[in-house]
């Protein structure tokens, strides 16, 4: 959960700055890495991480398009636990994955680093959770229930890539075993049957710990082949979670039993997908210019998100840095969003257009140019020139026009000059939230533009997976099954009734 990042991560990263100068890039399909680490050992993380993803994928038949740099995962390599602890802001947190329109990113410590305790949690199998939510999300329009999200999630998890290329998927979730064996366990009907209006900190270790053994449980025993399609069907359908469990699986009281026992097996079944059938694809790696090196703290802290105290130094940090790198565009790019997160919108786009002086094809040039109009031109009273606040963005878009958030700013432009967005637009917000279904906020908008033109199915995909978010507030909880029983009935307007009224929903999670 977000967490303002502390005023000892503050210090611990500005602190490091030097340490910064032998960092790396390695692009590959689907991510982009940042590390201070050897070559070799970057190679074979980044070749790591392809392969994972290339077996989720296979596992899961799901396609696999070409991505250029937005799409892709930024993954940040960034020091030990007691830095990703302080930046996350959480104690014991072993890494962070946000998805969002600007771009999805994750933090995790050191790639050599591993806790040696048996079960312990480390940072590869958080994230290799937490990109699972990034593939379901991918590629699922689906209403799912919050045990098997987080079942499914802890099921890859445990994936082990072997030295010969080969990856292993359904190991034991051992970091689980202390909910598994000691806490009382959610009952079986409020598992499947509940979209879970109250969670607390022992009923959601539960929700995970069960979740993965129900989901290791249905994909293996061949007794209940079939049973979770048809129960996910059966949601689907508007059929209460409840009653579709009951239709699908039995006697729930009998599959609770069967999945106890199964729990008790000496060994639990695996899936081998050989390395022949893995594509890694090819990996690029440069050493950082200089410049870029030095910023690193500041997009780091940037990327993770900073708060209203902690922003003004990280701009102040910042310009210290623009002085000493002037002409280096990422320099100037990052001290453009420090400057518009310490709302110095003159400064900011003052940075953005060094950055496009530098690059005139600069995507976060002209981002943060059009940002830092836009919330200027909302603050003043004076008269508004729209049409050169959304020429930046047109711009930026036709850089990528596969990038969603110049087309999420674009729209929204139109909200905030009180302005009815053209169908251009509008149909620009869509295809954002379908190209990044990873941001909350940006599907929430979406479903509420696919509401007014009362596209209630395709409204529908698009909430599907906010609907049952284990991650939320109760009363957010509460909310979001309300706007989904209403799309299920197909009332746009009371859907969009409560959409309207409804609270902010967060990525960070």
């Amino acid at each position: 959960m977000f967490r303002p990042v502390s005023l000892m991560a503050a210090a611990l990263l500005a602190a490091s700055t030097p340490a910064f100068a032998d960092w790396q890039q390695a692009k590959s399909h689907h991510f982009i890495i940042y590390a201070d680490a050897p070559t070799d050992l970057l190679q074979k993380y980044a070749a790591k991480l392809e392969r994972f993803d290339q077996a989720v994928r296979k596992l899961r038949g799901m396609r696999d398009p070409a991505l250029k740099d937005a799409g892709k995962v930024t993954i940040y390599v960034i020091g030990d636990w007691a830095t990703i602890e302080n930046l996350i802001g959480v104690s014991g947190a072993a890494g962070l994955y946000i998805g969002r329109a600007s771009g999805a990113v994750a933090f995790v410590p050191e790639i050599s680093t591993k806790r040696t305790e048996p079960g312990d949690l480390d940072s590869q199998t958080i994230f290799f959770h937490e990109y699972t939510h990034h593939l379901q999300l991918e590629s699922t329009t689906a209403a799912l229930p919050p045990w098997l999200v987080e079942g499914t999630a802890e099921f890859f998890s445990t994936a082990d890539i072997r030295d010969d290329g080969s990856v292993a998927v359904g190991a034991p979730a051992n970091h689980r075993a202390f909910g598994l064996y000691l806490l009382a366990p959610i009952p079986i009907e409020k598992l499947v049957g509940d979209t879970f209006t109250n969670l607390n900190d022992y009923s959601r270790e539960t929700l995970y710990d069960r979740g993965w053994l129900l989901t290791h449980y249905l994909n293996f025993e061949p007794s209940r082949h079939g049973q979770l399609d048809r129960y996910v069907q059966l949601i689907q359908q508007g059929h209460a979670p409840l009653d579709s469990a009951r239709t699908a699986f039995g006697d729930l009281k009998e599959l609770d039993r069967d999945a106890e026992k199964y729990l008790k097996r000496k060994r639990l079944t695996q899936v081998i997908v050989p390395a022949s059938e893995l594509d890694v694809g090819p990996i690029a790696i440069r050493p950082l210019r200089p410049g870029e090196a030095a910023v690193m703290p500041i997009r780091i802290r940037s990327d993770r998100g900073v708060a209203t105290r902690t922003a003004p130094s990280v701009a102040a940090e910042a310009r210290k840095i623009a002085t000493r790198y002037p002409n280096d565009v990422a320099v100037q790019t990052a001290l453009s969003e420090a400057e518009f997160d310490a709302d110095n919108y003159d400064a900011a786009e003052a940075a953005a257009d060094r950055a496009l002086a530098i690059d005139s094809n600069s995507r976060n040039g002209l981002i943060y140019k059009g940002l830092a109009r836009m919330e200027r031109t909302k603050k003043s009273s004076g008269k508004a020139d729209w049409a050169t606040i959304r020429r930046a963005f047109v711009s930026a878009n036709r850089l990528d026009p596969d990038d969603p958030e110049p087309l999420m700013h674009y729209f929204e432009t139109f909200v905030a000059a009180g302005e009815t967005p053209p169908e251009s637009a509008v149909k620009g917000l869509i295809y954002a939230a379908q190209l990044m279904p990873q941001d909350r906020k940006l599907r929430l908008m979406a479903t509420r533009e696919l509401l007014e033109l009362g596209n209630v199915p395709m409204a529908k995909q698009m909430f599907a997976t906010i609907a049952f978010n284990a991650h939320t507030s109760p009363k957010l909880r509460e909310k979001n099954r309300q706007v989904m029983n209403e799309i299920l009935a197909g009332n746009a307007t009371g859907a969009l009734a409560l959409l309207k009224n409804k609270e902010d929903d967060s990525n960070d999670d």
